[in-house]
């Protein structure tokens, strides 16, 4: 069995990861992935206040690792896919920089599709990473927000973010 996880400063490639994925596996029939980047609030809001210049992503090592790699087992057990892979990076990230990769594969693309959902909703809400934005009126940490509790609610997990 190839690594399902890693957790990385540098920047990936999405063609590279895919490939790494379905690599000899004649079975695969669909690959559903996603891709987050860093963006400018500023984009979606016009407001100057709202830019994010920068953001930086803190982990706990191997605690998050593990946890993705249960999180991935969860998955096993709800949706018939045959692999996952999911890259997420920490440190300090710039807009338009690629922050977390998902990816799944399976016989067919329903069982992708949402075996992939299934994955981001946790990601986003569960696994133990801290982030810290930087805007012109300084750094704040960021907490889940409530409609990525409410996504992972509709798999019937209660997320703990309170």
């Amino acid at each position: 069995m190839f690594p399902r996880v890693f957790i990385q400063t540098e920047d990936f490639d999405v063609s590279q990861e895919l490939t790494a994925l379905r690599a000899n596996d004649l079975r695969v029939g669909a690959v559903c992935s996603f891709v987050g980047t860093v963006r400018d609030t500023r984009a979606l809001t016009g407001v100057a206040q709202d830019e994010v210049q920068a953001m930086e992503l803190e982990h706990y090592p191997g605690m998050t690792e593990k946890s993705i790699e249960d999180m991935i087992d969860q998955a096993h057990k709800r949706f018939d896919f045959y692999a996952a892979r999911v890259v997420h990076r920490v440190g300090r990230l710039l807009p338009a920089d690629q922050i977390v990769f998902v990816a799944v594969t399976s016989a067919h693309r329903g069982e992708s599709f949402k075996a992939c959902e299934f994955l981001m909703d946790y990601l986003k809400t569960q696994a133990p990473f801290w982030k810290k934005e930087q805007t012109p009126q300084g750094a704040q940490w960021v907490d889940a927000r409530v409609a990525d509790d409410a996504a992972l609610a509709r798999w019937g997990i209660v997320a703990n973010n309170a």
